[in-house]
């Protein structure tokens, strides 16, 4: 007989909205021995736990700074946390969204992980990589689901992703997710929804549309926009017709557009840029204005030959934006100028109507439109690791597990002996690849290693979307993110962002040289 293969986690959200930009729904993490439990935001992009520390309110915040942070972690207070030694007290700059010009510092160390609140059963893990932070660039932590390694010294030491390790340890069926961020608006308030290792089926409609991993691995979920079209009652203008590419991202609200684009959005919706606070704010006059038009914004998204569109309701761009962005609440459109192509990002707030589905030992993705049928029940497929999988194998929606035929075994037993040597070969020659060595000094600035996207055979599965990868599976391909010394950050920055109005706080540099620099 076959053995079983590890079902999909679903992970519960919290019945909480939280953050400072949306607000959004957030998930709890327990850290430490005995647990402490934090509320965190889910980063698409991101491959490592971030969690507020005490050092992350002052005394010129609310007295209610370490709950509006989604909580706090406290090393000290845990018996199984253990300081990353590779520089002064764990410290290193965060180095995410660097691009966007976000910026902070973070205490690096190891402790255990458990997703979920208490008595969920989540699954956990222990001496994952945590950063403790303090900057306000993200008001709350953050949990990644990028299974990249982190390298806070050189190639040869990679610390493996929470991800990552799940499958390591048969903890879910293959190196893959889906989320949606879930929205306010809708009626009856909508969760956010993570599984790891397959999807549900009750969050989507399906399409046929799948998308190949860009070859620039930090930017992975990239698509081509090729058009962006507002609709009401009365007419349709269109907001974008050159296609430009870029990345999904959950790690900020925003969408970072081109100027010309963004200066369309004025027009359409009346909006108008305020430099002070460098965002849209939007008044109660005009937003009341915008109700009323009841607005929807589609977006033609595109593998470059195939193509599916999402649309966003005004209420999706009807955000709130809370201290310290600005200094009294107040209502803003999540737009943002990109000044460059780097920038282009689909953010969180295209999230709320749009399922994502990664796969990344295919290393590809689909995104779909939410299905918002208030009948609709849950319903977790797995998603099937390619080395795993006999050719024409259908995943069983009724179990979230999929199921061979005798006839089968012999073809999974000499796919899994082929898909072992593939990995093997793969693995040396990532390893053979890696020739620069980065180590602590203070300077260099070496990029993040990038391979080419191997080619995919579009070999649909029936409900999972996703292509089989022609050459089998490509988990241990070398997706490291690299820590290493470089500048201390800025405690503040000028780009295309709300401003913080808050008194600068404690942030976790040291001196020049003591703090070392994820690269961008």
């Amino acid at each position: 007989m076959a053995s079983s293969s590890p079902a999909p986690i679903a992970i519960p959200p919290s019945q909480d909205f939280d953050g400072n930009d949306g607000p959004w729904s957030s998930f709890y993490l327990e850290i430490g021995s005995p647990a402490q439990n934090v509320k965190v935001l889910i980063s698409t992009a991101g491959y490592q736990t971030w969690v507020v520390v005490p050092q992350g309110c002052v005394a010129s915040d609310p007295p209610d700074c370490a709950t509006l942070r989604g909580g706090q972690f406290v090393p000290s207070q845990s018996s199984t946390w253990r300081y990353n030694n590779e520089s002064v007290n764990g410290t290193f700059t965060l180095g995410l969204e660097t691009n966007l010009d976000y910026s902070g510092n973070g205490d690096y160390g190891y402790d255990t992980v458990v997703l979920g609140y208490q008595g969920s059963d989540g699954p956990s893990l222990q001496q994952q990589t945590i950063a403790g932070i303090a900057t306000k660039e993200f008001l709350l932590g953050i949990f990644g689901l990028n299974p990249r390694s982190t390298n806070f010294s050189t190639f040869d030491d990679p610390v493996p992703s929470y991800m990552a390790t799940l499958k390591n340890k048969s903890m879910i069926p293959s190196l893959s997710w889906s989320y949606t961020a879930g929205n306010q608006y809708r009626p009856g308030t909508v969760l956010g929804s993570l599984t790891l290792g397959g999807f549900d089926t009750s969050r989507f409609v399906t399409n046929d549309v799948t998308f190949a991993f860009n070859q620039v691995d930090d930017r992975d979920l990239t698509v081509e926009v090729e058009s962006i079209l507002m609709s009401t009652s009365n007419n349709s203008v269109l907001l974008l017709n050159n296609s430009i590419a870029a990345y999904i991202d959950s790690t900020i609200p925003y969408f970072y557009l081109p100027l010309n684009v963004c200066q369309e959005f004025e027009d359409a919706f009346g909006i108008q840029w305020d430099d002070d606070v460098q965002a849209y704010l939007v008044n109660d006059t005009l937003h009341n204005s915008l109700q009323a038009q009841n607005a929807t914004v589609t977006f033609s998204i595109s593998n470059r030959t195939q193509s599916v569109n999402i649309s966003l309701p005004y209420a999706a761009f009807d955000l709130i934006a809370e201290y310290p962005l600005v200094t009294n609440t107040t209502r803003y459109f999540p737009l943002m100028r990109a000044t460059n192509e780097s920038q282009y990002t689909l953010g969180r707030a295209f999230l709320q109507e749009a399922y994502l589905i990664a796969d990344y030992e295919r290393r590809n993705f689909s995104i779909s439109q939410c299905n918002w049928d208030p009948g609709a029940q849950e319903n977790i497929v797995a998603i099937k690791s390619p080395a795993n999988v006999e050719a024409n194998a259908k995943p069983i929606a009724d179990s979230g597990t999929t199921h061979f035929s005798s006839g089968g075994i012999a073809g999974v037993i000499v796919g899994s002996i082929v898909g072992f040597l593939l990995i093997l070969s793969l693995a040396l020659l990532v390893k053979r690849n890696f020739s620069t060595i980065l180590k602590t000094e203070v300077h260099g600035k070496p990029e993040l290693a990038t391979n080419d996207a191997p080619s995919l055979q579009e070999d649909q599965m029936s409900n999972a979307k996703v292509s089989e990868l022609e050459s089998g599976s490509n988990v241990e391909r070398g997706i490291e993110g690299c820590m290493h010394p470089g500048a201390e950050l800025e405690a503040s920055r000028n780009i295309q962002e709300m401003k913080s109005n808050e008194e600068v706080g404690y942030e976790l540099a040291i001196s020049h040289s003591q703090v070392s620099e994820l690269p961008s």
